[in-house]
């Protein structure tokens, strides 16, 4: 493929940013949306767990569709679905019409998830695959780190329905500029019987040991941010007595510290290769956990030990999701897009249970929330265990 007909990295990050902006755009609303519809904290909480379930459904045939049919088009119609719940979000009367919409938002919001991941891969090796995913992530972690800042100020002067315009209104600029600037990647091997054979593609990749072992331990180690991310506003705002703001601008601390993992991933994943990455980063976060275990039970958690212990647990993702993803839709070749849409389905379904729990399992303390993390990371240090005990099988170029 010519350089000239590539997609850019700039249109990548702007496809997959629009899903995890909105993902995380609504999080210092969800308090005020508890009091604005007069319902329980539970029931609020589905706008961020029926949103990460609905990305990890999606991603499950966007995959498989895109090995078929391109990727080009599949991106371009996941975004008009997405601006479709956009719009229902903007309009939404209840809580119930919210969810819906939030639905409909991931459902559309998967497509870029899954795309540009399986563009990257459509163009490089994986250890170079590696390194642009890690790039790719840090550059789209400015979305999520920015999200809850803005959807805080946006919460404060003017209300939440108003983090949803903003939404519509950049969500039809990244639409138009795919169009044009979205060029297709899969220009051969396209395969008619992949997404016929749907869970015949999904049932070979999970007899697979090394897509087990990769798709596993970034399922579990998602699923300690996600937790996190569905019980830290309740903690900040509820328990500490902290604005949406206040939340918004702490939550800078843990993009930043996942950007500074993803950048040391980008610049040593050729040189150190995929699992020795994974490790360090599964090391880092445990001990971040273990850290935050300690306080919490000891001299209780404030704002910045909150923050500033989770954001060591970012590291750790930052070091360990960027590889384990690339090691997990590399481990077949004949189903890429299949691989990053399972790969992807498994993270995002794995983090909504985790994100759910949060919720329920809150109370009057923030130690039911590190006890989940804990678990989570642990669970992903066992994957890769038992995904790499006869030693890594060798990645397909």
């Amino acid at each position: 493929m010519s350089q000239s007909r590539r997609p850019s990295l700039a249109i990548l990050i702007a496809v997959t940013a629009v899903g995890t902006f909105t993902l995380n755009a609504i999080l210092p609303s969800m308090p005020g949306l508890q009091r604005a519809f007069d319902t329980n904290y539970a029931v609020v909480q589905l706008t961020l767990t029926v949103y990460l379930a609905g990305l990890a459904v999606a991603q499950l045939v966007y995959g498989p569709l895109s090995d078929r049919f391109g990727r080009r088009p599949v991106l371009l119609a996941g975004l008009g679905i997405f601006l479709a719940g956009t719009v229902l979000c903007v309009l939404a009367s209840s809580i119930e019409t919210l969810i819906a919409g939030r639905l409909v938002q991931a459902i559309g919001g998967g497509a870029g998830l899954v795309m540009a991941r399986a563009m990257v891969r459509d163009l490089y090796p994986p250890e170079r695959a590696a390194a642009m995913i890690a790039y790719l992530t840090m550059a789209v972690v400015v979305a999520p780190t920015l999200a809850p800042v803005v959807g805080g100020f946006l919460d404060d002067w003017l209300g939440w329905r108003a983090t949803f315009v903003f939404i519509l209104a950049v969500s039809v600029v990244v639409w138009l500029t795919a169009m044009v600037f979205a060029h297709e990647t899969l220009l051969e091997g396209r395969h008619q019987a992949e997404f016929a054979s749907l869970f015949l593609s999904f049932a070979q990749l999970l007899r697979n040991r090394t897509f087990n072992g990769y798709a596993f331990q970034v399922a579990f180690i998602t699923s300690a941010y996600f937790a996190f991310m569905g019980g830290a506003p309740y903690i900040m705002v509820d328990l500490m007595g902290r604005s949406p703001t206040d939340f918004g601008l702490y939550y800078v601390i843990i993009s930043l510290a996942y950007i500074s993992g993803n950048f040391v991933t980008a610049r040593l994943a050729q040189r150190v290769g995929i699992p020795s990455l994974v490790w360090a980063g599964i090391a880092v976060a445990l001990f971040g956990t273990v850290a935050l275990a300690v306080v919490e039970f000891s001299i209780g958690l404030t704002p910045l030990t909150l923050f500033g212990l989770m954001s060591i647990v970012s590291v750790g993702n930052g070091l360990s999701i960027a590889s384990g993803t690339a090691g997990a839709i590399s481990a077949d070749p004949r189903r890429v897009g299949a691989a990053a849409g399972l790969a992807g389905s498994m993270q995002i379904g794995f983090g909504a249970i985790a994100s759910y729990l949060a919720g329920v399992l809150l109370a009057d303390s923030a130690g039911p929330l590190v006890v989940l993390i804990v678990v989570c990371v642990a669970l992903s240090l066992g994957s890769h265990v038992l995904g790499q005990r006869r030693g890594p099988d060798r990645l397909a170029p």
